[in-house]
């Protein structure tokens, strides 16, 4: 039994293979997205379905695309509920340090262990 679904965006498909296996591996169903369009997309199709997402991680900055910062928001219009995760290896750019003014309800820092990625999905899904 899945524990949850997550939706994972980063554009990079070595970070999305990795996180999809960290995140198997702790019971999760998964599903990828490379840009912040298509998760927008899978997101918004998911809520008109019977499999919502339990949870988005995503990529602060997606390189020519809407990242994090900007999906978020959009999320939140879709979703007043939605609970995301944020995620970077940009510790320094102030949506990390102050997560939750921008409407993220987590942090993990990249590169980062199956234990903080444990951590941090145990934090958002008891909140």
């Amino acid at each position: 039994m899945a524990k949850g679904r997550i939706l994972v965006m980063d554009d990079e498909e070595l970070i999305r293979d990795v996180v999809s296996s960290m995140l198997e591996y702790l019971g999760y169903e998964v599903e990828l997205s490379s840009n912040g369009q298509e998760a927008l997309q899978k997101y918004s199709e998911a809520l008109q379905g019977e499999k919502r997402f339990d949870m988005v991680i995503m990529d602060l900055t997606i390189p020519g695309g809407k990242g994090g910062k900007e999906v978020i928001r959009e999320l939140l219009e879709l979703d007043p509920a939605v609970k995301a995760i944020v995620s970077s290896g940009y510790s320094n750019d102030p949506v990390m340090s102050n997560y939750t003014e921008y409407g993220f309800k987590g942090v993990v820092n990249k590169p980062f262990k199956i234990e903080d990625l444990a951590k941090a999905l145990d934090q958002v899904l008891a909140a």
